[in-house]
């Protein structure tokens, strides 16, 4: 397996709580997942995907945790845009901007 080099930046991966010791109150597809906290940082020594390594977050903290990112990036979004939250605020009188500001 490759060698990921010291001062990386990576995610690491840790189980919180077990499925045994979460809560009694929260749903049953919750309940039988594991609580797992996900940190990024910079890698403290050489490692390979996989191991348990520690990191160095942004703001100094020190975190272990096992290995599984490699220059992690952002996946999320906030979905499609909805039609009638453009028209929240807009005065009716006013017809939407064509094109950008310095047009």
């Amino acid at each position: 397996m490759a060698v990921v080099n010291k001062g990386t930046w990576v995610e690491i991966e840790s189980v919180v709580l077990t499925p045994e010791e979460r809560a009694p109150g929260i749903p049953p597809e919750t309940a039988k997942c594991p609580l797992v906290m996900k940190v990024s940082g910079f890698l403290a020594n050489d490692a390979s995907l996989g191991d348990e390594v520690r990191v160095y977050t942004m703001i100094g903290r020190q975190v272990k945790g096992r290995l599984a990112t490699i220059n992690p990036g952002y996946d999320h979004s906030f979905g499609s845009t909805v039609s009638e939250l453009l028209q929240i605020g807009r005065t009716p009188d006013v017809p939407a901007q064509q094109g950008g500001q310095n047009d």
